[in-house]
């Protein structure tokens, strides 16, 4: 990568990172009707409350739970791959 390339990407990087600690402390688990609970709607439970989300499939909601612990995985895993590519 050149070093364009390298500072574009520590600005996404830094970017996705300022949203996901921007977002509501994990743990997040998805709830779903008939599953979890028999009554109301499918959602993310988080430490604070619940997120209900109109017109989203239980895929779609079971995806955005897991992407709270995903997402800082996944920068963890992209920054040190990158340290060790630069040599870091």
């Amino acid at each position: 990568m050149d070093a364009p390339e390298v500072s574009r990407l520590g600005l996404l990087l830094a970017a996705i990172e300022a949203r996901a600690a921007a977002a509501a402390d994990g743990p997040w688990r998805a709830m779903m009707e008939g599953r979890d609970h028999s009554s109301g709607s499918s959602c993310i439970a988080t430490a604070t409350g619940g997120m209900e989300f109109d017109g989203a499939s239980d895929a779609d909601i079971e995806f955005m739970a897991a992407a709270r612990d995903d997402v800082p995985y996944l920068l963890s895993e992209l920054r040190r791959l990158a340290g060790l590519v630069e040599g870091r």
